[in-house]
């Protein structure tokens, strides 16, 4: 990658020193994503250590998801509103309080909060990070970049998980927080010397009535979804079908307000490029494959293979290694071939991985899993950047921060989704079994429940993925004039 891209318009040049700024962005996105995963393969010891229920331990990714849902929206308006500079370092000042908290916590509750804060910092970063990214590298130059994105951000969730289990054989849970939190003040400081402001800040004007509908409206539905697994009443509770219904209402509203606005909190016409349509429902239905299979698997390791944390953490590295080493590989070769032969067969990889995963067992073999999930994480690999990019390519610039802002909140609209009924389902299938146990009480008898519901949870996945798959056969590679592709904002 040269350190130094030159985008120009008739009025102005503008270099930017690429390197400084990537290494910036990509340093304080690895620390997020380390303790995003660190935290899952901890899930089975906090329900221990702080007496809490499965459900309950969810809403520790679910907040965190939910936070994103409400806040992410907004970034479009943020990124024209303040420099890139300011919005870099008030996002690491989030997540920098947000890891000292946690790593002070003392109860389930101060964690909570905590990893709404880091969220906080998240949902700042990640658009932002995407729309840089979209200025300072031409069209055809993208994929390969995007690649080098998913290979830092991948290798995180492959180290987290075995990093996590060293730290909780030998330390407390609160070490996961502060061996986090030196990389995030290295990551401010390196963000204040070297991030420069690659956007034109416009200024709009805030509509806090917009601001209201799109809070209400994907908080609405992440957190109803969520809702959804924590047992009891279930998807026919008042608890989940209220806020969903809710938040679908405000977001009918948001979506009509904003396509009559002059200047919209969040510009709804990038809809009508198709590419990038079929592009966010690529990434909405990974997502949601993703992160329910990477909050599933762990606990199933766990609870019904009886492994430590550390073991759990180390049968998850090969395939979290492969991904991230895959990465940049799969960016360059969508920059030769476009996205349609990678994302089809990445598809049909996930989808038969997902096969086989539905129907583990208590006597599966550790060398299956590992395999399963290195062909997952490959599949993966093929899928998410491709699909993110191709959408992405075919905006015009100025609809770079709406385009970010949409993509990066569906997807966390879809984790908190994929994760709800994910966990729902593993809920459901369980008490299913242990109902017909005559020992429910017996350790046997519980984990050969975490592998039912296991089961059930990887065929609600694969067919996801075989949606996606079908809808993969319409993917068509956006070509972006050479002159338009670098445009820049100012």
């Amino acid at each position: 990658m040269s350190t130094k891209s030159q985008t120009s318009s008739p009025s102005e040049p503008k270099t930017f020193k690429v390197l400084p700024i990537m290494i910036a962005l990509l340093l304080s996105g690895f620390i997020g994503m380390f303790s995003e995963t660190a935290l899952n393969i901890a899930l089975n010891d906090l329900m221990q250590i702080l007496h809490i229920t499965t459900a309950t331990a969810q809403w520790l990714t679910t907040a965190y998801l939910l936070t994103l849902g409400i806040l992410v929206p907004v970034s479009g308006l943020l990124i024209q509103t303040f420099t890139t500079r300011q919005l870099f370092v008030t996002s690491l000042l989030f997540s920098i309080a947000g890891c000292l908290v946690a790593a002070l916590s003392p109860t389930f509750s101060v964690l909570l909060i905590a990893r709404i804060l880091q969220a906080i910092g998240t949902a700042l970063l990640l658009p932002l990070m995407f729309n840089t990214i979209l200025i300072i590298f031409p069209a055809e130059k993208r994929g390969a970049a995007m690649g080098i994105i998913g290979l830092v951000i991948m290798f995180a969730p492959a180290v987290g998980p075995t990093i996590a289990g060293l730290v909780l054989q030998n330390l407390s849970w609160h070490w996961i927080f502060w061996i986090s939190l030196p990389f995030l003040v290295l990551s401010l400081i390196c963000g204040i010397l070297f991030m420069q402001n690659v956007s034109k800040t416009t200024k709009p004007k805030i509509d806090l009535l917009s601001i209201l509908l799109s809070s209400i409206g994907f908080g609405g539905v992440v957190f109803g979804f969520s809702k959804s697994g924590e047992g009891g009443e279930g998807w026919a509770s008042l608890m989940v079908l209220l806020p969903v219904i809710v938040g679908l209402v405000s977001l009918i509203l948001f979506s009509v307000r904003q396509l009559k606005m002059k200047q919209p909190m969040l510009n709804l016409r990038v809809f009508k490029y198709p590419m990038f349509v079929i592009g966010v429902i690529m990434v909405f239905l990974c997502m949601m494959t993703i992160l329910s299979t990477m909050l599933i698997l762990p606990l199933f390791l766990q609870k019904g293979l009886a492994l430590s944390a550390l073991t759990a953490g180390l049968v998850l590295l090969p395939g979290g290694i492969i991904n991230g080493l895959l990465s940049p590989i799969m960016g360059s070769l969508f920059d030769k071939f476009g996205p349609k032969w990678l994302v089809i067969p990445g598809l049909v990889i996930v989808a038969a991985v997902l096969f086989f995963l539905s129907g583990i067992t208590t006597t599966s073999t550790l060398v299956l899993i590992i395999v399963l999930h290195s062909c997952l994480m490959i599949g993966i690999s093929m899928i998410m950047m491709p699909a993110q990019t191709n959408g992405l390519n075919q905006l015009p610039m100025d609809l770079y921060p709406d385009g970010t802002a949409i993509m990066s909140t569906l997807q966390q609209v879809a984790g908190a989704i994929g994760t709800a009924v994910a966990v729902s389902i593993l809920s459901k299938g369980m008490d299913g079994y242990l109902s017909q146990s005559s020992m429910p009480e017996s350790v046997n008898e519980m984990a050969n429940a975490m592998a039912i519901g296991s089961q059930n949870s990887f065929f609600f996945a694969m067919i996801i993925s075989v949606i996606g798959l079908i809808l993969a056969f319409f993917i068509r590679r956006v070509h972006v004039e050479h002159g338009t592709a670098k445009a820049p904002m100012h």
